[in-house]
């Protein structure tokens, strides 16, 4: 062997085990890659899933938020504020007249006249009507022919017992027929004094044929016309007189103020058509009780009317200056609930939940109205609430409330 094919043999030897290496580890290195691999693409499918997932799952919530958002309601609420404070205690009252009298007949007829109309100023006993009662008439007329026959009678009884006692002085008749003859005297007395009072039964009836004014006042009702029949207790009234030279005024005072009332108190009656006049009123009287339905008290007031410029009737005002009552709470009119509860307004609670709230009305103020009861200053009232609006429903307040 020459030395070119020792060094083959070598050459060969050494780069047998290093091949033999080789593929023993390329089997092992590809699982190696292989598991890089797939490591690589789960991480890959995770990462694609989340991604895919997660804007999913915020769109679900996004539509639940709306949904709820939608389902509850969202109203604009507003704090009830107080009401401007009036110069002393501003009251309602009613003008009612010193004196009135529904005028009614008293006899039976046909109505043959009226003098007076409605408007009519007149004095006490000035003939209003004149009433024709021809069956009264002829009832006075037989009473009176049976007066004068009671009369007769009692003239003769009289002659006979004085003639029958002289007589029985003479023992000429006997004590019994003298006594019998006394007691015919004494029935024919009677007679006529029963017959005399049915005379004038009928002549004080047949008064009533002239209808009378009571006392001096105006004429507000005429109910007839000549020759309507007139029938006594049915009802029907003639006229209607009132007396307007002073007034009577009728104002309910707040239980809250009732103890500054006092009779002899001054206070002004203020009439809306007269806004430059105010008429001087005196307290007269109280009820002295306290209403159970409105907690006030009813006062009396008496107003002069010389010249006749209140009317009776009419809306008033009764202003006692030295009385301040705190305003009242007031809300916009929309925010009032008419229900068959009574009037009623929704409060949002702590919670947000809706109360229902019966509450009691003052004045009418226009766009606001005052809140006697129900309210206090620190509720969140809704301002324009729904007809669907219930007790224990859950709603969300508007930015824009106040």
């Amino acid at each position: 062997m020459n030395t070119s094919e020792a060094n083959l043999t070598i050459v060969t030897a050494l780069a047998t085990p290093k091949i033999a290496q080789e593929s023993t580890d390329t089997p092992i290195h590809h699982g190696v890659r292989l598991g890089r691999v797939a490591f690589l693409l789960a991480a890959l499918l995770l990462i694609g899933a989340v991604a895919g997932f997660v804007p999913r799952l915020r769109q679900r919530h996004a539509a639940q938020n709306d949904i709820a958002a939608l389902a509850t309601a969202t109203v604009t609420v507003v704090s009830p504020e107080p009401g401007k404070a009036e110069d002393g205690l501003l009251l309602p009252a009613e003008v009612e007249p010193l004196l009135t009298a529904s005028i009614f007949a008293q006899v039976n007829g046909y109505l043959k006249s009226w003098n007076v109309d409605i408007g009519a100023h007149v004095t006490a006993g000035q003939v209003l009507a004149v009433i024709d009662t021809p069956e009264l008439d002829r009832q006075l007329d037989q009473a009176r022919a049976q007066l004068n026959v009671a009369q007769a009678n009692l003239k003769l009884a009289q002659i006979t017992d004085t003639r029958w006692q002289t007589l029985l002085g003479k023992l000429v008749v006997s004590k019994q027929e003298a006594d019998e003859t006394s007691a015919k005297a004494a029935v024919a007395e009677a007679t006529v004094e029963a017959d005399r009072a049915i005379v004038h039964r009928y002549e004080e009836t047949q008064a009533f044929q002239r209808v009378v004014a009571p006392f001096d006042g105006i004429i507000t009702v005429r109910n007839v016309d000549i020759g309507d029949l007139i029938v006594n207790g049915s009802g029907r009234e003639l006229f209607h007189i009132v007396q307007t030279q002073k007034l009577r005024v009728y104002a309910r005072v707040p239980q809250t103020q009732a103890e500054d009332i006092r009779t002899g108190q001054a206070a002004e009656l203020l009439i809306p058509e007269l806004p430059d006049e105010h008429f001087p009123a005196k307290v007269v009287t109280t009820a002295e009780a306290v209403s159970a339905n409105s907690r006030t008290l009813l006062t009396e007031l008496e107003v002069d009317n010389p010249q006749g410029r209140i009317r009776t009737g009419s809306y008033a005002e009764v202003r006692f200056a030295s009385i301040t009552a705190a305003p009242a709470l007031t809300l916009p009119a929309s925010a009032l609930l008419f229900r068959a509860e009574g009037l009623q307004a929704g409060i949002v609670n702590a919670q947000g939940l809706v109360e229902l709230r019966k509450i009691k009305l003052g004045r009418d103020l226009g766009p606001r109205v005052e809140i006697l009861s129900g309210v206090t200053p620190s509720d969140k009232v809704i301002a324009n609430p729904s007809d669907s609006l219930v007790s224990g429903m859950t709603v969300r307040i508007a930015q824009n409330s106040r």
